[in-house]
């Protein structure tokens, strides 16, 4: 496939045809990843209905969509191998086979045993729905532009995220938690058919198959622990964990049960922090392409992050922000400014990508990503778990406090094990 980065070169018409030839294949197989989360972030706006159905508690509705982290993360490992082995398009079609199957189950069976299959088998259909376009990107440009369309990918993919707030929310009112999943079985399908019609067989790897798989899969492990990589790695386990976990759940829980908005209101009040999430990383990647500086971007975002966590527990009820400002607790449009900052400041998270693809030979781009994607789902997997006894035991508040806890250890020591030089474009 001809690259996007030798375009500039070649005759106008030219050029803008190989543009649409390579930025067609990407921008489909973005659309997997707005699939993905979509159906990872339904059951933010759905929570009390979803338990209810299900009859279980808000903590154990938690567990249960924590699963699909679990899977989500299990997957990395031999999705990376596979897109170094077989290609983007085999891979990709392959995960929208297993989502449809996971979106139908969701969407018929019944009880918590029901729901738990249908999370573990979207977490495995949804786990490469990221590494494939950025895989695709990495392979074919230059390690300049990556950056940028890193950037660009997540924010389509994040889009998903624009779905499951008000639009969701509606849809959850008028039709039930089930028809949510239902469309996405349909959205699924039809992406599909445009992988299959877009995305050419030359994306798949060339490297000579020697190696054995489990080897392959180790490799996998090496990058992530490599010191070039592992601090890369620590930041985005608590990264991606913290704002899926106010996105997916605990900001609505929030809103609705502590600050007693409706659930339409709930899902208007976080539709600021998700088009951050959209907008953010191409503003980001843009921005990283003119001047650089990943190291303190993402330092000092992820650091603003959990000051606004902590910001909305001390507006909660009795809360030292409340009560310095003679309140009973801060307005739900406090929370929704602060969640908007959230968003933004963790939208940097592209840039995780890019500095991870700089270190390593092209024939392991797959598996340097899927380490990076690996350590963000596993985080949410493991945090989100986490969560779930800490708002049982001491309110969602403290699952505030907690999230900004972790980002901030982990921020710290992404700059104590990275180095300037390391992070040059």
């Amino acid at each position: 496939m001809t690259s996007i980065a030798d375009t500039r070169e070649q005759p106008g018409g030219s050029a803008v045809r190989n543009a649409f030839l390579f930025g067609a294949p990407l921008l489909v197989l973005a659309l997997g990843h707005m699939l993905s989360n979509l159906l990872r972030t339904l059951p933010g706006v759905a929570a009390d209905v979803i338990a209810a159905d299900l009859m279980v508690s808000p903590d154990t509705l938690a567990s249960l969509t924590g699963a699909y982290h679990f899977a989500f993360a299990a997957g990395q490992i031999p999705v990376g191998v596979a897109l170094d082995r077989y290609g983007v398009r085999l891979v990709s079609l392959t995960l929208f086979a297993i989502v449809t199957i996971g979106a139908v189950l969701a969407a018929c069976v019944g009880g918590a045993a029901g729901f738990l299959t249908a999370q573990i088998v979207l977490g495995i259909g949804c786990c490469g729905m990221l590494l494939c376009p950025m895989t695709l990107a990495a392979k074919t440009l230059t390690a300049e532009k990556f950056g940028l369309w890193s950037g660009l990918i997540q924010g389509v993919g994040n889009s998903g995220m624009l779905l499951s707030a008000s639009p969701m929310a509606w849809l959850v009112e008028h039709h039930g938690w089930r028809t949510g999943f239902g469309l996405s079985a349909g959205l699924a399908v039809t992406v599909a058919c445009l992988v299959w019609l877009t995305v050419p067989k030359a994306g798949r790897g060339t490297h000579e198959r020697r190696a054995t798989l489990r080897s392959e899969a180790s490799q996998v492990v090496r990058i992530g622990l490599s010191p070039a990589v592992r601090g890369v790695v620590i930041l985005a386990f608590a990264s991606f964990a913290a704002g899926i976990a106010i996105r997916r759940l605990w900001g609505g829980v929030w809103l609705m049960e502590i600050k007693h908005v409706s659930r339409l209101e709930a899902g208007n009040a976080l539709l600021p922090l998700t088009l951050a999430l959209v907008a953010g990383p191409m503003l980001y990647g843009i921005a990283d392409r003119r001047f650089g500086y990943r190291r303190l971007v993402l330092t000092s975002t992820h650091v603003l992050a959990a000051a606004m966590l902590l910001a909305v527990a001390a507006g909660g009820p009795g809360g030292p922000l409340s009560l310095a400002l003679g309140l009973t607790q801060l307005p739900p449009g406090f929370d929704a400014a602060a969640f908007l900052v959230l968003g933004a400041a963790l939208a940097s998270q592209p840039l995780l990508f890019a500095m991870a693809r700089v270190v390593v030979a092209p024939e392991n781009v797959g598996k340097a990503l899927a380490a990076v994607n690996l350590a963000f789902f596993a985080g949410a997997a493991i945090l989100q778990s986490c969560t779930g006894p800490i708002a049982a035991s001491f309110g969602i508040g403290a699952v505030m406090v907690f999230l900004s806890a972790v980002l901030i250890g982990t921020a710290t020591a992404f700059a104590l094990l990275t180095r300037p030089s390391q992070i040059a474009r």
